[in-house]
């Protein structure tokens, strides 16, 4: 599990990097009218990844909870791909944005391909939740929980304050 969770803390970095620099300085999304959308789906994403970040730090599910951690995984997809669409409709990315983003593609690969046979160990366990504990690791996606859900809140305020002068 540590490895998987060192590549999710990597892929945190690399949202914070991705957020930063492009959505904020680069492209200054929340004063940009037509990044609403853009911005409620980061906002979305922000709050899945808010979940995935404390729980897998501190907790396994076992059990039938496997199921909203794998609905939770999926909900990132589908947000990604959305967000993807979106973008190419709304505005024209850097090549090193879409680069991050191709880079951050493949990590989450990667964590979900490390969490898997976790994830089929855990689903055979009683039901519930068992609690763990990473050391620093744990402490750090905690970290990263606390910052995903401020941004997602930012978006979010951001994304409506928009769409309504859009109107």
């Amino acid at each position: 599990m540590t490895a998987a969770l060192c590549v999710l803390f990597v892929l945190a970095l690399m949202g914070a990097f991705d957020t930063i620099v492009y959505h904020e300085l680069v492209a200054r999304l929340p004063a940009t009218p037509t990044a609403w959308r853009e911005l409620r789906l980061h906002a979305w994403r922000d709050f899945v990844y808010c979940v995935l970040f404390a729980s897998l730090a501190w907790l396994e599910p076992h059990g039938w909870l496997v199921l909203p951690l794998v609905v939770l995984l999926a909900t990132e997809i589908t947000i990604t791909l959305s967000d993807f669409i979106v973008e190419d409709g709304t505005r024209k990315l850097p090549s090193g944005e879409r680069s991050m983003h191709a880079i951050m593609g493949i990590t989450y690969g990667i964590f979900v391909a490390l969490l898997f046979p976790q994830a089929l160990g855990w689903v055979q366990q009683p039901t519930g939740f068992a609690s763990a504990s990473y050391g620093w690791l744990s402490w750090a996606l905690t970290l990263f929980a606390l910052g995903v859900v401020s941004s997602g809140v930012r978006d979010f305020v951001a994304a409506n304050a928009l769409h309504r002068t859009a109107r």
